[in-house]
């Protein structure tokens, strides 16, 4: 393949105006893409708020134009801020559509703009990087305005990318791994067989040194939960490998996540390793999520959190840090997502979760336990927060599985709180109450017999029963004409009286 340029425009316009916030896309070939070195390359923008810098003009070439004349920016758009430095994070991508390997690198000259990937120069042949077919390179700017000054036009009209094949001996050796990356430091390949695994092998490392394995956004939860890399700190062997597998569920053979405070498992991350724990200090595990994922979910960043699985089989957390928006810029990182790192001395299977607040009714009572209709009956309920996650609920009381009344309770994690819930209740009757579907206990309204407190004339209950007014009860009835009990000890009082008598009579002595 011969070494091909294609000239594109880029623009910058420096104005003192507001901080700009970039983000990034996704690769996917479009058919209106610019065609480079005899068509083996395909240039185009990438489908994200960046890729808005980026356009094809009038002779279907690739412009890069970051300034107000941008057809496809905002009209009050007006530029960079001077004194400045940061980077474009994906803006073009170059998809390399050749059956072998080859070495692809921009030519620029400018000592305030550079073409970046990953956040590292990919300007100079010494920088290319190597694309395996159908591979694709998402490229930014780095740019530098602090000694520039308003309304300057920042850097050359034009640059140029360009192509080569890999060497025979390159080719051969590149025919095993979709990227290969080689410094002062150790030699990492890294393999991708599917978008959901990657096999990584890294050499020559020296004794304590350091390794670092790109994933680029291996998929975890497809596009959700992708895993962005993991870094191996004080190897101690020559040459480690290291194979990774996501999924979104548990592996085959696996068990799901969980544990006390039940959080909600977003990913699997399964690794695969040819070294002994002791050969590596830690490990570093870098992942990230779709903001709009999160949001949907309602899972707020810092409630994103990773469980190691145990030899025994148990689930422990691993502390999880947020990556801060500058070192996501610094390195070069997808800015449009929301980035994660974890560290761990142990390997296994991992899982990516969100705590999540759980309410629990730990104990309830109502008070009085009867009352009259029409009175009012409360219930205090304790309620605990036992998930990982602050959050507010509604609780709700039930009597006969019917709403009665509900409170908002708002708790930290491991917080408690107690909360009264009043109901009134105007028919007699037994009712069994409940708090968010905890029982607690039987309220009776009215008297069961239809005799006692709250049967009045035309009182709500019939005599003798718990229903609604009219129904016939349960209880026994009375007989007609029956002598009531207290009467007839009445009169048997009287009787007795009447016979003492008779007998004082008798004994009274005749004239």
């Amino acid at each position: 393949m011969s070494t091909a340029h294609r000239t594109l425009t880029l623009a910058l316009l420096l104005v003192a105006a507001t901080t700009l916030i970039f983000t990034t896309g996704a690769a996917v070939i479009y058919s209106n893409a610019d065609t480079v070195a005899d068509g083996d390359l395909a240039v185009q923008s990438v489908d994200g708020p960046n890729g808005q810098y980026a356009y094809l003009n009038d002779d279907h070439e690739i412009a890069i134009d970051v300034s107000a004349a941008n057809p496809d920016l905002p009209t009050d758009f007006e530029g960079l801020n001077v004194g400045s430095t940061g980077q474009i994070a994906g803006i073009f991508q170059i998809t390399y559509t050749g059956e072998q390997y080859a070495h692809v690198w921009i030519e620029y000259d400018s000592e305030n703009v550079s073409f970046v990937a990953d956040g590292e120069s990919i300007e100079g042949n010494e920088s290319s990087v190597t694309l395996a077919p159908n591979e694709t390179v998402t490229v930014g700017l780095a740019f530098d305005t602090r000694d520039a000054t308003v309304g300057t036009r920042l850097g050359a009209d034009e640059f140029s990318i360009e192509a080569k094949l890999a060497e025979p001996d390159d080719a051969t050796e590149m025919d095993t791994a979709d990227q290969q990356t080689s410094a002062d430091g150790p030699t990492v390949t890294t393999t991708a067989p599917s978008a959901d695994s990657r096999e990584f092998t890294a050499s020559e490392i020296d004794h304590g040194d350091s390794v670092r394995f790109r994933a680029d956004g291996m998929a975890l939860a497809g596009d959700d939960v992708t895993l962005e890399g993991i870094d191996l700190a004080g190897v101690r062997n020559e040459r480690v490998e290291l194979d990774a597998a996501g999924s979104p569920e548990t592996f085959e053979g696996g068990s799901a996540l969980r544990t006390s405070t039940t959080p909600r498992s977003m990913a699997y991350l399964a690794l695969d390793h040819d070294f002994a724990p002791g050969a590596v200090d830690e490990m570093t595990i870098r992942f990230s999520a779709d903001p709009d994922h999160l949001n949907a979910t309602g899972t707020a960043p810092e409630d994103v959190t990773l469980y190691r699985q145990t030899d025994a089989g148990e689930w422990e957390e691993k502390p999880v840090e947020v990556v801060d928006g500058e070192v996501v810029d610094l390195s070069g990182l997808p800015e449009d997502r929301v980035h994660f790192r974890a560290t761990t001395t142990e390997f296994s299977t991992f899982a990516v979760a969100a705590r999540e607040p759980r309410f629990d009714v730990t104990e309830a009572t109502v008070v009085p336990e009867a009352i009259d209709p029409g009175d009012e009956a409360t219930v205090r309920a304790t309620i605990e927060n036992g998930g990982g996650a602050a959050g507010e609920q509604v609780v709700t009381l039930t009597a006969d599985g019917d709403p009665v009344a509900n409170e908002t309770a708002a708790l930290a994690p491991n917080e408690t709180a107690t909360v009264a819930l009043g109901g009134t209740f105007e028919t007699a009757g037994a009712y069994e109450l409940a708090v968010d579907g905890t029982p607690v206990g039987t309220l009776i309204v009215g008297d069961p017999r239809g005799n006692g407190a709250g049967d009045e004339a035309g009182g709500s209950a019939a005599a003798g029963g718990f229903g609604d007014a009219g129904e016939p009860g349960d209880g026994p009835t009375e007989e007609p004409g029956a002598v009531d009990f207290v009467d007839l000890g009445g009169l048997l009082v009287a009787l007795v009286v009447a016979v003492t008598g008779l007998a004082l009579f008798r004994r009274v002595p005749r004239s």
